[in-house]
């Protein structure tokens, strides 16, 4: 599936939109994980544009993984699948500050425990338009996980600015023009 720059910043939008709906606040945590998708990159931006941080969750880890790591960074949405959400159930209901889980397909259910859950249809369809929070190069823009293999992953807080020299960096290791 291919996007263009215009149908790539109209979802990001309207993820934005979503995660301004759920009142995310500037630096609240919001964790991604699914594998390689269009959700994927709409809820890394969209979070990032609502003021939010971004937590990539290794599709490949086992439950307790992903519940250590949600709970480590203080997650407070998770974007996931159905499936997914089904092996983290008995899990991820332990996790103190997170309050939605948002399906990129139909959940089976609408709430675990406290925490409320919602389609990616559910998500997107608001009619609110929030504004984008002030953002400096200098901010917290993601908190990637190391492997952990000594012990438990260790959480990488990147900047704007450095997810900027790191994209930079790989378009030209690639000769991206």
């Amino acid at each position: 599936m291919f996007f263009s720059y215009s149908e790539l910043a109209n979802e990001v939008c309207l993820a934005a939109n979503g995660f301004g709906n759920l009142n995310i606040q500037r630096f609240d945590r919001v964790a991604i994980y699914l594998p390689k998708q269009p959700e994927t990159v709409f809820s890394f931006f969209g979070a990032s544009k609502a003021g939010g941080v971004f937590v990539p969750v290794n599709p490949l880890l086992k439950p307790a993984q992903v519940k250590y790591i949600l709970d480590d960074c203080n997650v407070r949405v998770l974007v996931t699948s159905k499936q997914r959400l089904n092996q983290l159930k008995d899990h991820i209901h332990l996790c103190e500050d997170l309050r939605t889980i948002i399906c990129v397909d139909e959940p089976e259910f609408q709430h675990l425990g406290p925490i409320q859950v919602f389609s990616w249809q559910q998500f997107i369809d608001s009619t609110t338009t929030h504004s984008t929070a002030p953002i400096t190069d200098a901010d917290m823009a993601a908190i990637l996980y190391t492997s952990g293999s000594t012990g438990n992953p260790k959480g990488v807080v990147l900047s704007h600015r450095n997810m900027v020299v790191g994209a930079e960096s790989v378009s030209e290791y690639l000769q991206n023009h």
